[in-house]
């Protein structure tokens, strides 16, 4: 099963940068090259421990929609996601955040796997794996970018 591991350094408190990563807001907003908005369950505000999200978005050259379930939540050092209805044979996102001296250093562990067997596991290793990591990526930039100004307070006001 491929495994995505990124690290994230952000100059700002623990609690901003947990409030921020499981924005629904902040999410649409890092998401606008995919046209990802959420469309059932919770569909604005913080997302909770029990609560589901169902986005709807362009990947791949389709519209897809993805429901995740916050399966466990430890505030302010974690959360995880996981799929329960998508395109996916199965996705878990960990988000984990631990405070240091100068900010907070957040933490994704990605876990996911294709449908479709050797063919899903081909697409893996040529295309998805990357791609999902891009995703995360830029995501986590847009987080950073609102922790660290004044951003945040439009978010979290």
């Amino acid at each position: 099963m491929p495994k995505i591991h990124l690290t994230t350094f952000i100059n700002a408190p623990i609690e901003r940068v947990f409030d921020l990563s499981r924005s629904i807001s902040l999410h649409t907003i890092s998401t606008a090259g995919t046209n990802e908005r959420a469309i059932a369950g919770v569909i604005t505000g913080l997302i909770s421990k029990g609560e589901t999200v169902t986005w709807e978005a362009r990947h791949l050259f389709k519209t897809r929609r993805f429901t995740a379930r916050i399966s466990a939540m430890d505030c302010p050092h974690s959360f995880t996601d996981e799929m329960i209805k998508g395109d996916f044979q199965r996705f878990r996102h960990e988000h984990h955040f631990k405070s240091v001296d100068n900010g907070t250093i957040m933490i994704d562990l990605l876990e996911f796997e294709s449908p479709y067997a050797v063919i899903g596991k081909i697409f893996n290793t040529l295309y998805l794996r990357s791609y999902l990591e891009k995703f995360l990526a830029k995501r986590n930039a847009v987080i950073k970018e609102y922790a660290e100004s004044q951003k945040w307070k439009a978010i979290l006001s």
